[in-house]
């Protein structure tokens, strides 16, 4: 089992550090697998532009009402030392997946949902149709996802990162069967995109949950008299817990308001029918940064004193990561991609090509951000997260506006810039906050 005091190896080389990490990079990596496979599928059936469209604008807002709980494995991780804290987080997972799912009921209501879609997104009617199908597909997706990282802190905090790749592998199985069935059913591109991933987050979840069951056994045999730490408050899981969920909030719902601006961008439709097919080329590397932050809070110990190699280690990898999208994107690899991977037309490929240049450093940069946030979570100083956050958010919408409503640029590349230069501010914030927590 992982805590706070660990690793007890000392010192920490590339080796250990790739050992526990892998697993977790594999997961990501298979989940970043997710979205190229469907959009492809998506591509190949009838209307591929106005399906990927609307995919994408569904999945934008189920991103949103999964924000809230996307950080719950992080928060698992940190805080379930014992039975008393298992019991307590694991009620505060409930609470929020309820929550989020009586959300997006709510948005799911037509005069809500069509106001959005038809009037402040501006989607042609037949596009806003397929949308509010779709989401309706998506509802199971947020509440499994939140059980799931709850279930999945726990076989991290336990050592077990190789749980949460099988698990995974159920998920992407599960997923790839059900998109091939309905795909056999020549059902809107759309709600195969959709139904696939409900289907496959939901067994990932249920795998999770039994997979964690000899954690679990040990934790309840833990009495709150074998740990330091003080007994775990609902208050302080709040006070932990708010700014990582504000954070995840923040940055998973500026997709509405990406997806406001490019409906009123110039190639409004091509834009929307394209971001989905460079986000998942470009998540597919920024997946392996994202999987570094559980590690930094399992592995970073109670004084941070593995930080140099941790540290050593993610510049490492991100400059591994940026060279070889770079190598993809600038290359003629990107019309093979485009063009013959995800399938898309010659006209959508031509739109694709100067986004993913502009977004080739979001590998690295996601990585860097990630090192920050471990380190502030395993300090339990979480508050400057929330605030790099804020301000990245801001940095994109601010970009959007001025570039789209002032300099009229196509709605896809105005998304790029966007989003490099709102994920390099959040890291230039959190840079003096990263220095502190580690000298302090």
């Amino acid at each position: 089992m992982t805590n706070d005091s660990s690793p007890k190896l000392s010192p920490l080389s590339f080796k250990q550090i790739f050992v526990f990490w892998y697993p977790l990079a594999a997961t990501w990596l298979m989940m970043a697998v997710e979205n190229p496979f469907l959009t492809a599928i998506i591509a190949r059936l009838p209307g591929p532009k106005f399906n990927l469209a609307a995919f994408g604008v569904a999945f934008s807002f189920a991103l949103i009402a999964e924000a809230p709980i996307i950080m719950l494995m992080s928060a698992s991780t940190a805080l379930v030392t014992n039975s008393d804290a298992y019991f307590k987080l694991r009620r505060f997972t409930y609470l929020l997946n309820s929550g989020i799912t009586l959300v997006l009921l709510m948005g799911l209501i037509p005069p809500i949902f069509y106001f959005i879609a038809e009037g402040l997104i501006e989607l042609p009617p037949h596009v806003a149709r397929l949308t509010y199908v779709a989401l309706i597909l998506l509802i199971p997706w947020p509440a499994a996802i939140g059980f799931r990282r709850f279930y999945q802190g726990i076989l991290i905090r336990f050592d077990l990162t190789r749980r949460v790749a099988y698990g995974t592998v159920i998920r992407l199985t599960t997923m790839a069967g059900t998109a091939v069935v309905l795909f056999s059913l020549k059902l809107p591109g759309a709600y195969v995109g959709a139904g696939a991933l409900s289907m496959g987050v939901t067994c990932e979840a249920i795998a999770s949950r039994l997979m964690a069951n000899s954690s679990i056994k040990h934790l309840l045999q833990q009495e709150n008299s074998h740990f330091k730490e003080k007994t775990l408050s609902y208050r302080f899981i709040a006070k932990f817990y708010y700014p990582l969920a504000l954070m995840s909030t923040l940055s998973l719902g500026v997709y509405p308001f990406v997806t406001f601006f490019v409906g009123r961008s110039r190639f409004s439709i091509e834009s929307l029918a394209v971001l989905p097919v460079i986000n998942s080329l470009v998540f597919l590397f920024r997946s392996l940064g994202l999987s570094y932050m559980e590690v930094v809070v399992a592995l970073l110990g109670k004084k941070n004193e593995k930080y140099i190699p941790l540290r050593d280690f993610a510049w490492f990898l991100g400059i591994v990561l940026v060279g070889t999208l770079a190598v993809i994107a600038f290359t003629p690899l990107a019309a093979l991609w485009f063009r013959h991977v995800a399938g898309l037309s010659l006209e959508l490929a031509h739109f694709s090509y100067l986004p993913t240049r502009v977004m080739a450093i979001l590998p690295g940069l996601t990585l860097l951000i990630s090192l920050q946030r471990g380190i502030l979570v395993n300090t339990k100083h979480t508050s400057p997260i929330t605030w790099a956050t804020i301000i990245e958010v801001g940095v994109i919408i601010g970009v959007l506006f001025i570039s789209i409503t002032h300099l009229d640029v196509v709605g896809a590349v105005a998304v790029a810039y966007a989003f490099t230069l709102g994920r390099l501010a959040a890291n230039l914030y959190l840079f003096p906050h990263q220095f502190k927590a580690v000298t302090g």
